[in-house]
């Protein structure tokens, strides 16, 4: 199956942080979800296309994650991205900081708190067509 034009392959890599400080492209997200015009997140294509908007987390030294991203009620502004790993469990979701304010282009920073509640900044470092 084909996805809509709107669907968008990101890849985040990890931004520089005090273990870290070049940043790590051995630690980052891949992501494909639909994007506006404007960059953001599409939360009304993402409703028709569930099954279609995934991420894989990739960590050195660590198995790749593969799950679903999944826009929850509540959280700031009555919802939340989070991205989810094992749909019977919660304790390993990881939740986007505000990311349906965030513009998903080449260059911008997006922070990804992780299953144990660490903040990490991360940055886009590339958007193409996911199909």
């Amino acid at each position: 199956m084909q996805l809509p034009h709107n669907f968008k392959r990101i890849v985040m890599h990890l931004a520089r942080s005090k273990e870290h400080p070049e940043g790590s492209a051995r630690h980052g997200y891949e992501l494909v979800v639909p994007l506006t015009e404007n960059g953001h997140i599409d939360a009304h294509a993402w409703q028709s296309h569930r099954d279609d908007c995934r991420v894989r987390r990739f960590w050195n030294g660590e198995p790749d994650a593969m799950g679903k991203v999944v826009h929850r009620s509540g959280g700031d502004r009555g919802a939340r991205w989070i991205f989810d790993y094992d749909s019977a469990t919660e304790f390993d979701d990881e939740a986007g900081y505000r990311l349906s304010d965030h513009v998903f282009a080449p260059g911008e920073y997006i922070s990804i708190r992780d299953e144990d509640d660490e903040m990490h900044t991360f940055r886009v470092v590339s958007v193409v067509d996911a199909t």
